[in-house]
């Protein structure tokens, strides 16, 4: 059970209905964490810049290194609902989430995300260079920035015990 209540969309402030209005409207629901992050407005704005890193990401990267990325950070950080939701798209586009075929990119950056989310945090010289080698100090900030925020979402969830979304439930991993 969760920390934090979901709050009702009734007692929300005319603000937070207007977020929770444009998920709907955006993504077709509004899962749990948000919900609660609607409790405070300035937590849900900034954790929803998840949404403009991963675009950036995905202009140099491709769709599944970028979920294998994600996936590995949340995994790594035993965040239920957010390795959960990666594990849904990554079976969704017919990858099993248990056996990736990873190559090029994938592999480096699941290499990055264990890394990011290893405890000390520290990378490495040789992977370091690794990074280098295939990304610019840009990309590298902003894939960083990204392991970040990912992190950031995983915090939340594990912290307030966020309750897995329905819809998720039986991408679980067994």
């Amino acid at each position: 059970m969760s920390r934090i209540s979901i709050p009702e969309y009734e007692r929300l402030n005319a603000e937070a209905k207007k977020e929770y209005d444009n998920q709907i409207k955006k993504y077709g629901r509004i899962t749990n964490m948000k919900k609660t992050l609607l409790h405070s407005l300035p937590s849900f704005r900034v954790l929803m810049e998840w949404y403009p890193l991963r675009d950036a990401v995905l202009k140099f990267v491709d769709e599944l290194s970028f979920n294998v990325y994600a996936y590995a950070i949340s995994y790594g950080n035993d965040c239920l609902i957010c390795s959960t939701f990666f594990r849904k798209i990554l079976r969704d586009s017919g990858q099993d989430p248990d056996n990736i075929k990873l190559d090029g990119d994938s592999v480096l950056l699941m290499e990055y995300a264990e890394t990011c989310t290893a405890k000390p945090a520290r990378v490495g010289d040789e992977l370091f260079k690794k990074m280098r080698a295939r990304f610019s100090e840009e990309q590298i900030v902003l894939l960083t920035a990204f392991a970040g925020m990912m992190i950031a979402t995983n915090l939340i969830n594990n912290t307030l015990d966020v309750e897995l979304d329905d819809y998720l439930t039986s991408y679980t991993k067994k």
